[in-house]
């Protein structure tokens, strides 16, 4: 591919198709009535997954993208989980029976500010109102900065497997930049713990594309971390929005790596995982070779959804909390975001149900053909339409960059397949954005969509 293809195309604003359609065309033509309708209707074997959003942090992260409110204090936390446990009943009073759940997922903010007592409550209201699997996937998100020994025994005791500790980058210039100081001594100490407690996998998040962040301090941060031997890493681009994250305005932009940075930092941090022993997932991932997301590429089942590669195949995923998106084989669905709001809702009964979307035949096609290009970089689109009574030329026809992409030796096209070549697959946004109906806009009652650079 041409320097000028790759400068240009990298500088696209393109969704991370977590879903599809993406969350800023969810709108209010979806609310509690029609979420209470498709949680009715989950069918008695069904499977599920359950996120649950904490929104709380003791300071905020300057690159932060997430909904989250900043607090000192334990009360405003213990309030929210109180909600939340009632939420959790409301919706298992809609569903009707215990749902089978094979996954669970906290979220946040930052999930291990709650107190013990509090983590304990939510893992009773959940056992209680849904029949957890015994092989159950419960993970959680951790700032290493603010977990204790005791919440450290606390997860251990109930029952968590995985742990997403939020590492970002180990070097000092860039952490005081961004608000976020954490020593690689308080990373070890909290993956060392967690482990000695029984949490099976570790896995550390790295951003790319921060102020005053260089590919060398890229690569001393992925030399530190290896030596821990995480099970996975996740390595996000900095996506600097301060026109929706207020907070990233204190940001110094002229320090930000420019697109030809980001992509040799991003280049430099998979080749050294990869010389590390760590086998590439999809766009952003990377595994050991023994874990289960690296068999489930190999064997084209990965999936993708709101906290990116997943192995998770369930039914139906059903979020809780402020902000939570939940996505149902009818669509998909968004609680409210402020808490007030939020609170409310749950206080009269109610699903606190803001938005939604309710999906078409052609929107099933369209998330299948993403997803399979995200995961596995490729898509057989004939196999694909053959599932959804489509015509593969159809959907060639409104890919209009086909002809550009395989020109510039982005992709690979045999008949209705399109692969992406192995240079190429960091774009994989841009190929993926193809197939995308909605992209460029939005309905009049949803959110502008904001998205982050392609690379």
């Amino acid at each position: 591919m041409s320097t000028d293809a790759i400068a240009r195309y990298r500088e696209e604003r393109l969704p991370r198709y977590t879903s599809y359609p993406t969350a800023p065309h969810f709108t209010r033509a979806v609310g509690a009535h029609e979420y209470g309708g498709w949680l009715a209707s989950l069918a008695p074997d069904a499977t599920g997954s359950l996120y649950i959003h904490i929104p709380f942090c003791r300071s905020m992260c300057w690159y932060c993208g997430c909904h989250t409110t900043i607090t000192r204090h334990d009360k405003p936390i213990a309030d929210y989980i109180a909600v939340l446990r009632r939420e959790i009943e409301l919706v298992a009073v809609r569903i009707g029976h215990r749902l089978r759940v094979r996954h669970i997922h906290f979220g946040g903010g930052t999930p291990t500010i709650m107190t013990t007592e509090c983590l304990a409550q939510l893992m009773g209201v959940l056992r209680a109102n849904f029949h957890i699997e015994p092989d159950c996937e419960i993970a959680v998100e951790i700032d290493p900065t603010t977990l204790t020994g005791d919440m450290t025994l606390a997860l251990g005791a109930a029952g968590v497997t995985r742990a997403s500790l939020g590492v970002q980058t180990c070097d000092p210039v860039v952490q005081q930049a961004i608000h976020r100081v954490q020593s690689v001594a308080q990373t070890k100490a909290a993956s060392d713990g967690l482990r000695t407690a029984g949490v099976r996998g570790v896995n550390f998040d790295l951003i790319y594309g921060l102020p005053y962040q260089t590919v060398e301090s890229c690569l001393d941060t992925v030399a530190r971390c290896v030596e821990m031997r995480p099970d996975r890493f996740a390595v996000f681009g900095y996506a600097h929005i301060p026109s929706f994250k207020k907070h990233q305005r204190v940001i110094d932009e002229a320090a930000l790596p420019d697109g030809e940075a980001r992509f040799a930092q991003a280049e430099a941090i998979a080749e050294a995982l990869q010389s590390a022993g760590y086998r590439r997932i999809g766009l952003d991932h990377y595994a050991l070779p023994q874990d289960e997301m690296v068999h489930a590429q190999k064997d084209g089942v990965l999936r993708r959804n709101f906290q990116g590669y997943t192995t998770d195949a369930c039914d139906a995923l059903i979020g809780f909390g402020a902000s939570s998106i939940g996505h149902l084989p009818e669509g998909y669905v968004q609680n409210e975001v402020a808490l007030p709001a939020y609170a409310a809702r749950i206080a009269r009964g109610e699903l606190a149900t803001a938005k939604g979307y309710a999906l078409t035949q052609d929107d099933r096609l369209r998330a299948e053909i993403i997803e399979r290009i995200m995961c596995d970089f490729a898509v057989d689109l004939d196999a694909v339409c053959a599932r959804h009574d489509a015509r593969a030329s159809d959907v060639i026809a409104s890919a209009a960059r086909l002809d550009e992409f395989e020109a510039e030796g982005l992709i690979l096209r045999d008949g209705a397949r399109i692969e992406l070549l192995p240079g190429s697959r960091h774009m994989v946004r841009s190929v993926a954005a193809e197939f995308d109906a909605y992209l460029g806009g939005a309905p009049s009652d949803a959110v502008r969509p904001v998205h982050s650079k392609a690379v």
